[in-house]
C-alpha cells in the first residue's frame, strides 16, 4: 500500500514546499483587511467597506479549514521533536479555535448584515479586535515553528533522519 504513496523530499514532504503557509497566509490578510475595512466603515458611515468586509469573512471561513487541513498533514510529516512538540500543539489548537471564532463571527455577521447592511454595532468591532489580537497571537507561534525549531527545513529534516534531533 505505501508503495502508491510519492517519496518525501528533502523538505519531508511529497510536494515541493509547504502549503500551509501559503493558505493560511491568505485567511489572515482577509481576516485583518475585513477588520480595517469594517474600523474605516464604521468611522467614515461607508457601507459599502461593510460589504467587502462580509465577502473577505465569508471567504476566510471557508480558507481557514483548507488550511488547517494541510497544516495537521504538514505537521504530521515533520516528524517535532522534543522541545518543538508543545509549541505545535499550542498552535493546533488555537488553529482549531481560530476555525470556530471566524466562522461564528461570520455568522453573527451574517445576522447584521441581514437585518441592516447599512450599519454594524461596536461589540462587534471589539470581537474582531479580539480576533485580530488572536490571529497575532497564532502567526507568531508559526513563525516560531519556522524560524526557531525549523520545521520542514532541510538541516532540521536531516539532523532528524539521522538520528540528531530527538
Amino acid at each position: 500500500m505505501f508503495n502508491y504513496l510519492p517519496p518525501l523530499n528533502d523538505h519531508n514532504l511529497p510536494y515541493p514546499d509547504t502549503l500551509h503557509p501559503i493558505v493560511v497566509h491568505f485567511v489572515i490578510a482577509m481576516v485583518l483587511f475585513a477588520f480595517l475595512c469594517d474600523v474605516i466603515g464604521y468611522f467614515t458611515q461607508n457601507p459599502r467597506l461593510y460589504e467587502v468586509s462580509w465577502w473577505n469573512m465569508l471567504i476566510a471561513t471557508a480558507s481557514i479549514f483548507v488550511a488547517i487541513i494541510f497544516g495537521q498533514y504538514e505537521a504530521g510529516l515533520a516528524q517535532p521533536y522534543e522541545v518543538v512538540q508543545p509549541v505545535l500543539n499550542l498552535h493546533t489548537l488555537i488553529g482549531w479555535s481560530l476555525s470556530g471564532l471566524i466562522a461564528s463571527i461570520t455568522g453573527w455577521r451574517y445576522v447584521i448584515r441581514s437585518r441592516n447592511p447599512e450599519n454594524l454595532p461596536i461589540p462587534y468591532l471589539g470581537l474582531g479586535l479580539i480576533l485580530v489580537a488572536i490571529v497575532g497571537v497564532q502567526v507568531y507561534l508559526g513563525d516560531e515553528l519556522v524560524w526557531v525549531y525549523g520545521l520542514h527545513t532541510v538541516p532540521v529534516v536531516e539532523a532528524i533522519k539521522e538520528g540528531i534531533l530527538q
